[in-house]
């Protein structure tokens, strides 16, 4: 697959926009574009719907406790120390369509989907992210900041489906690999999922390896280690986000990154995966970097974007908080309701009987 790609020419980068047409940007995009709406969510079988009951069920019993640790939670072990109930930050994570997202990647298999969402409720409370807000959390941007300084990571736009953009530019890399940079990652994909609208739950990575002058090294490909890691981030613990993901401008030593890890990528993700085809045909101009053919006249300064970026977070998490509350802070809630406008539920949560 990479072999026959990697002959073609970079087509990632189109030709300049004027610059009568560019539009200067400082900080993310708080909305897509009025005229572009979330596509039609897939229609469900009464099979599925039955199947998402018995998990709705599961997470919805008030004796339901999950380990601190992921160590704990595979070894089963009911130490009354390591295992407690779900908070109400966790409840607001396990809404409808999480319990979807995992039931289409476990392939509908029920005993599976429920123990892989366990192990994330786990797992994030181990990582660090299991809270609501900045300081709930030990991974936050005070932690990760540095990791951004060069603006290697930039959450900026929405593409034509609505999924906000997170562009990864690999040449822009500022920091030697650590734990930190993992961390980074996560916070950075928390971090545009609260920027994701109404009735969207996927996202679009918009992936440029061309090198930059700046940060510390030329290559800057990862560590295969360390894309191991991240993969298995990313297919675990956010199953069904990745929407589209477009590469360009990929060296010889990219291509080669790509084959090596090319075996631990999920098959569905690699549908998903765009190599070298032009970046406004996915993301309309007017929120596109201009770097790809887009009106966006943007430069990355760390002191204005990096505030920008936790302040615009923090004010759609506190307003899906407010949501949630207003709707009975229960599991199972949904995204679109969590983040929407409208006072009534367009998903309203089922009725559990428990044993």
């Amino acid at each position: 697959m990479f072999s026959r790609l990697k002959s073609k020419e970079s087509k990632g980068d189109t030709t300049p926009v004027p610059k009568e047409a560019l539009q200067k940007v400082t900080v993310p995009f708080s909305a897509p574009p009025a005229s572009y709406k979330v596509p039609d969510p897939p229609v469900l079988d009464k099979s599925q719907q039955d199947m998402y009951l018995k998990v709705h069920q599961h997470f919805s019993n008030p004796q339901f406790v999950v380990a601190s640790t992921e160590h704990d939670q595979q070894q089963k072990n009911k130490d009354e120390t390591k295992f407690t109930a779900l908070t109400d930050a966790e409840k607001a994570w396990l809404t409808r369509e999480c319990f979807f997202r995992y039931l289409r990647a476990s392939k509908w298999n029920l005993a599976e989907c429920i123990a892989r969402i366990e192990l994330t409720l786990s797992w994030r409370r181990e990582f660090g992210i299991a809270g609501n807000f900045e300081d709930d959390n030990k991974v936050n941007g005070k932690l990760t900041g540095a990791e951004n300084e060069t603006g290697k990571e930039i959450i900026l736009g929405y593409d034509n489906d609505v999924r906000p953009c997170l562009y990864l530019k690999p040449g822009r890399q500022n920091t030697k690999p650590s734990i930190t940079q993992v961390q980074h990652m996560v916070y950075m994909l928390e971090r545009v999922i609260d920027f994701m609208p109404s009735g969207q739950d996927s996202l679009a990575l918009l992936i440029d390896f061309k090198p930059t002058n700046v940060g510390i090294s030329t290559g800057k490909i990862p560590p295969i280690g360390t894309g191991r890691q991240v993969l298995h981030i990313l297919q675990t613990h956010y199953p069904e986000r990745l929407g589209k993901a477009l590469l360009c401008n990929i060296p010889l030593l990219g291509w080669t990154f790509l084959k090596i890890i090319h075996p631990f990528i999920d098959p569905l993700t690699r549908e998903k995966l765009v190599f070298d085809e032009p970046f406004p045909k996915y993301v309309p101009i007017e929120q596109l970097d201009k770097d790809f053919g887009g009106t966006a006249d943007f430069e990355y300064n760390h002191e204005v974007y990096w505030p920008a970026l936790i302040k615009m977070a923090d004010e759609k998490k506190t307003k899906y908080v407010k949501r949630f509350e207003k709707f009975g802070s229960k599991v199972g809630l949904s995204e679109v309701d969590l983040r929407g406008d409208h006072d009534d539920l367009v998903y309203p949560v089922p009725d559990v009987k428990q044993n």
